[in-house]
């Protein structure tokens, strides 16, 4: 399979899992989202209104190393891409953690970035519900994630759904996975791998 397929969905969705699940099935790279480099991370969950934009910033300029590599390969898989680093920017913005001024300064680079870079064939969204995806974000704990307020990952939530309700393209893929254990369970995983599958015959068919 040539071209990129992006994994999104909300902290604690399980695209890292899934990411990496699909890329052997598929035979692609997995480029995980790179938030363990990222110096301001957890200085945001603790200070927001003083660390969202660099954070942000941060996430941007790595997306753009991602995709010098990913024009070296084939064929690969991303976790997160740029909806997803928008939507994060939109809701910093909205929640006044970011001002007006960083705000217009992410958008015009992040403008920039997505005229540059290559468009996913495929986009699959993760849709969890808020409690299923902080119970995941408790199992895996990562220190700077485990004391952010609920609100926070409602308002997440709330802001990819809305997003991805409007995107009915053949090239975006929903799939509700709150009910299923793809890593563990092979039944829910076959179901997974057999629906990206079936959008990708179809977006294939269509070329």
């Amino acid at each position: 399979m040539k071209g990129i397929i992006c994994i999104e969905g909300v902290v604690g969705a399980g695209k890292t899992t899934i990411g990496e699940i699909l890329a052997k099935e598929l035979g692609m790279k997995f480029f995980q989202e790179p938030y363990i480099k990222n110096p301001f991370l957890d200085r945001f969950y603790r200070e927001k209104e003083r660390y969202s934009f660099l954070s942000q910033m941060y996430f941007l300029s790595k997306r753009l190393d991602i995709m010098e590599e990913v024009r070296k390969k084939s064929g690969c898989i991303i976790d997160r891409g740029m909806s997803g680093d928008y939507l994060f920017a939109k809701m910093h913005f909205k929640s006044k953690y970011m001002s007006s001024d960083e705000f217009n300064l992410y958008n015009k680079f992040w403008n920039r970035v997505e005229e540059l870079i290559e468009k996913p064939i495929l986009t699959i969204y993760l849709e969890i519900g808020v409690a299923k995806a902080v119970e995941r974000i408790k199992e895996r704990g990562r220190d700077f994630e485990l004391n952010v307020d609920i609100d926070y990952w409602k308002t997440l939530n709330e802001e990819y759904s809305k997003f991805f309700k409007k995107q009915n393209k053949k090239s975006v893929l929903r799939i509700n996975i709150n009910d299923m254990d793809i890593k563990e369970n092979k039944s829910d995983r076959d179901k997974f791998i057999n629906l990206v599958k079936g959008r990708l015959k179809e977006i294939k068919e269509e070329r």
